[in-house]
């Protein structure tokens, strides 16, 4: 079918404000002569980014089109819209061809279903990155003609200055590229490429109840009392030093992120706050996504929030993909209250019962806080700005140095700045220096110890101020007729009540959930297959399998219990056991390494 010169766009009301807008953005400057071959096209999460990228090749005429999404969750997202035979397709939803039965076809590109023919008799070819650049399974792009395809769409553009979409873009040097993305910055502060001819701003995207209203809570403690790891010198630091310090040492920024102490303001706080959400809105689905360091980390988070007895769990790409998918599934039938991750659930992860975001990692750059702070903006009630249910809070601590470079919001819209700069800390507040810290997980290869935080005190949530939101005033007032300051008010969030056996059951499957992790890291430190039989003499059980059983039976001799009687360890034997972990792996990695 091809695209048809008369779509039903500029008057369309099924087609949200930024996909008319951006079209209409993308028709003028392809009008013009000697236009830019490469543009980019800024959306904030929410916005209707894969119904742009329908509509755009009705915008240049074009013949023939590729879109590459960067990982296989967005690429079966948007072919579910562009697909003919879809029951979500987009130009059917939206009226876009008015009555015609018949639309542009797409061809998914994957692994054994794809073949020439396939791409021949295609509109649009939708494949991941990593099935167009570089490998085995990028073999169909070399029988192409280099005239195949007039138009490339990139979603998530803000990867393009990767060599692997380089080497697409140079394999078609005619074809006309739009990138889409919600934040024109990479992980490593590179700016995507092409000129960015259209940007919809957080602001009116809010305005239009495309996206929940954002409010921030930083966590800021009157006095912390910290070991320094290098001179083993206890100090006594007040609040600005903390965040002098989380602005200038990586390790302290990982003890603030860590520290149980300091971990424990940032859980109570995010629960506090899902507790009000749910309290006001009449929604129990609401819910809570942490960021980690790493897959020890999200083990550690995981367990403060089941030690306060929320419904938690975690997903690592060190985790098999069935687990994941088993989580991600008990997620949408909410049986859960929080979800953490370590830089897994980005993008493409689209769950709008998440209100609550709490940051218990470091970004080093203002373009992957967003990307994360977006798994929390999308509008649960749709085009219903001031909804109740259309509020998010983001929670993070004065140490962790959120708000690291104030230079990345150039790329947004003067109204994004405005935005962001109320979100997070003020700019004066924040040291932006040229240089910046490598930050790697601990294991295997190095890694950066934090510091102990031992103590901090009259931790405040000291709320940044919304966008013009009447309802915060509301409570402040109702607070100050009540006796209660805000101050007062933040520190009862330190008060929620816990009991002694949720404490011990989580802290009883986070052990065995460590010991995992720390079995599967050894043997793949060791260089031993996870599937092989080697290390058990009777080669019935799987190494991994038995390194699971050994460090279970050498914690349990190092807190002198028996074997299999876990289910009746208490707290402080649980706590002696995960003490004595780090040098029970130690020694048997010792082992193995003398044995080989």
């Amino acid at each position: 079918m091809a695209f048809p010169n008369n779509p039903n766009i500029e008057n369309n009301t099924s087609l949200r404000v930024p996909q008319r807008e951006g079209f209409a953005h993308i028709l003028a400057h392809y009008g013009q002569q000697d236009a830019a071959r490469e543009i980019g096209i800024v959306l904030p999460v929410g916005c209707g980014k894969s119904g742009l990228i329908a509509i755009t090749p009705f915008a240049v005429g074009a013949r023939r089109v590729l879109v590459i999404a960067p990982g296989v969750r967005i690429r079966e997202q948007l072919s579910d819209d562009l697909k003919a035979s879809s029951e979500t397709n987009f130009y059917a939803r939206a009226r876009v061809l008015g009555d015609a039965d018949t639309f542009p076809d797409a061809a998914v590109v994957e692994s054994g279903r794809i073949n020439l023919d396939d791409l021949q008799h295609s509109d649009f070819a939708v494949a991941n990155i990593q099935q167009v650049a570089g490998g085995e399974e990028n073999r169909w792009l070399g029988q192409l003609p280099q005239d195949f395809f007039d138009l490339i769409l990139v979603d998530e553009g803000h990867h393009n200055t990767a060599a692997s979409w380089q080497q697409v873009k140079e394999r078609f040097p005619n074809a006309r590229i739009v990138n889409y993305s919600a934040t024109p910055t990479r992980a490593d502060g590179r700016t995507m490429e092409g000129q960015i001819i259209y940007s919809f701003p957080v602001v009116r995207a809010i305005q239009c109840g495309y996206v929940k209203r954002l409010r921030a809570k930083m966590l800021s403690p009157t006095s912390l009392r910290y070991r320094d790891t290098e001179t083993g010198e206890e100090r006594n630091i007040g609040l600005e030093e903390v965040r002098r310090l989380g602005e200038e040492e990586a390790t302290f920024r990982r003890g603030i992120v860590m520290a149980d102490e300091t971990l424990g303001s940032l859980v109570d706080c995010s629960i506090a706050e899902l507790r009000r959400l749910r309290q006001e809105t009449a929604e129990p689905r609401l819910k809570i996504i942490a960021s980690a360091l790493n897959q020890a980390h999200c083990i550690q988070i995981t367990e403060a929030f089941r030690a306060r007895r929320l419904r938690a769990e975690y997903v690592h790409s060190e985790v098999s993909k069935t687990a994941n998918e088993a989580i991600f599934a008990r997620l949408e039938r909410h049986e859960l209250d929080a979800i953490v991750q370590a830089k897994m659930l980005g993008e493409g992860f689209d769950h709008r019962y998440i209100s609550v975001v709490m940051v218990g990692s470091i970004f080093a750059n203002l373009g992957p806080f967003v990307q994360f702070v977006g798994r929390g903006m999308r509008a649960i009630e749709q085009n219903q700005p001031g909804h109740p249910l259309n509020q998010g809070v983001v929670v993070f601590h004065a140490g962790a140095n959120v708000a690291r470079r104030w230079d990345d919001f150039r790329a947004f819209s003067a109204a994004d700045q405005q935005f962001f700069a109320e979100l997070l800390p003020d700019a004066e507040e924040v040291n932006f220096n040229g240089n910046e810290t490598v930050e790697r997980d601990p294991g295997a290869g190095g890694g950066i110890v934090p510091v102990e935080i031992i103590e901090e005190q009259d931790v405040r949530a000291a709320d940044m101020q919304p966008i013009g939101d009447p309802a915060v005033l509301e409570l402040f007032r109702q607070l100050a007729e009540r006796g209660i300051t805000p101050e007062q008010a933040a520190q009862g969030v330190r008060r929620l009540r816990r009991d002694r056996q949720d404490e011990r059951e989580a802290r009883r499957a986070s052990l065995d959930e460590r010991i995992r992790h720390e079995a599967g890291a050894m043997l793949k430190r060791l260089g031993i297959n996870h599937e092989g039989k080697t290390l058990d003499r009777s080669r019935r059980n799987k190494n991994f399998t038995w390194a699971i059983a050994e460090l279970n039976n050498r914690v349990n001799a190092a807190v002198s219990c028996a074997r299999g009687d876990r289910q009746n360890f208490t707290l402080d034997q649980l706590n002696a056991a995960h003490d004595a972990l780090p040098s029970v792996v130690e020694a048997l990695e010792t082992e193995l390494r003398r044995g080989r």
